[in-house]
């Protein structure tokens, strides 16, 4: 279970010693994780309680909005993600005008008064901080002489003599390569999404859908894709449509219809989880009902044996 703690103050509370990993980590991917995995083992060695802080908004949201990037995942998909990670304590700090004013000192320092010992600090080896980014490991590393924590370094890591970032990530979801997404990510990209209420015309036409409120900005293309759904704790399989609905709706909006194979309950208002598997076709426009009844059948047998064949 993830304890999620929202003010640098509320550390306080927690009675042993605080192993602190810091950083964005939007996407949670592979050089993410080796700070928490580092992070986390500090802890256990140390009989201590790690805690991954992180921000929203994103901190460009708030330093650059007009260029800020996509995000992989929202804080709630975030906390998912860290939850499968092992993560069990998140600080998460809103990012405003005035954290993004305060001195990269002032903030180790409020760090270090909180905590009833601080132990160490991991962050990644090229990370910045503070007013006008000032700070940087080697200020840490000066601080925890002062403060008695230590501060560690994490190396980046790279694949195919690039380093592992959010937006190699998001360029590879741009594109649809989930292969190379899901190696970069070190997990399958996902979407988080909330059931709505949409027209019901899927069940009409003897596909019943998941419409899904998506969470996740950076999409990959429009198109019907054979997928996977996390509803509860199960995995089910099934064929979504990310698009612009051009055959009844044509909207400006990218919305995500999922249909479950051989699973029919009330999904209104409920958090589904959706694994694009393999791109099938693109999006088009169809004379009719009739015409889409019968693409969305051969869709369904598509993306079955897709399903069937990547499970093996």
């Amino acid at each position: 279970m993830l304890t999620v703690l929202h003010d640098i103050a509320e550390l306080t509370a927690l009675e042993r010693p605080v192993v602190l990993a810091i950083g964005v980590f939007d996407g949670v991917h592979r050089g993410h994780q080796l700070v928490i995995q580092q992070a986390q083992a500090r802890a256990r060695e140390r009989g201590a309680v790690m805690v991954l802080m992180t921000f929203d908004p994103h901190p460009m949201r708030v330093l650059r909005p007009g260029t800020a990037p996509k995000l992989l995942c929202t804080a709630e998909h975030q906390q998912l993600i860290l939850a499968r990670q092992g993560v069990t304590h998140l600080l998460l700090c809103e990012f405003n005008e005035t954290v993004a004013k305060t001195s990269a000192e002032d903030f180790v320092r409020s760090l270090a008064a909180a905590c009833r010992k601080l132990d160490a600090v991991f962050v990644g080896e090229t990370w910045r901080f503070g007013a006008k980014r000032a700070g940087d490991i080697d200020l840490l590393k000066r601080l925890g002489v002062e403060l008695a924590f230590e501060a560690f370094g994490v190396k980046p890591l790279a694949v195919d003599d690039k380093v592992i970032s959010s937006t190699l990530i998001r360029q590879a979801v741009e594109r649809g390569d989930f292969v190379a997404a899901k190696e970069l990510l070190g997990r399958d990209y996902t979407v988080l999404g909330t059931v709505i209420e949409g027209r019901k015309l899927a069940r009409q036409l003897g596909f019943p859908t998941a419409n899904l409120d998506v969470h996740n900005e950076q999409l990959p293309p429009a198109g019907v894709y054979a997928v996977r759904a996390l509803i509860g704790e199960t995995w089910y399989p099934g064929v979504a449509n990310l698009g612009r609905r051009p055959t009844v709706a044509d909207t400006d909006d990218l919305s995500l219809e999922v249909h479950v194979f051989d699973f029919d309950a009330d999904l209104y208002g409920q958090l589904v989880e959706v694994t694009f598997v393999q791109h099938l076709r693109n999006e088009k426009k169809f004379a009719g009902l009739d015409e889409l009844k019968a693409q969305i059948g051969e869709d369904a047998v598509k993306a079955r044996l897709a399903l069937s064949y990547s499970a093996t």
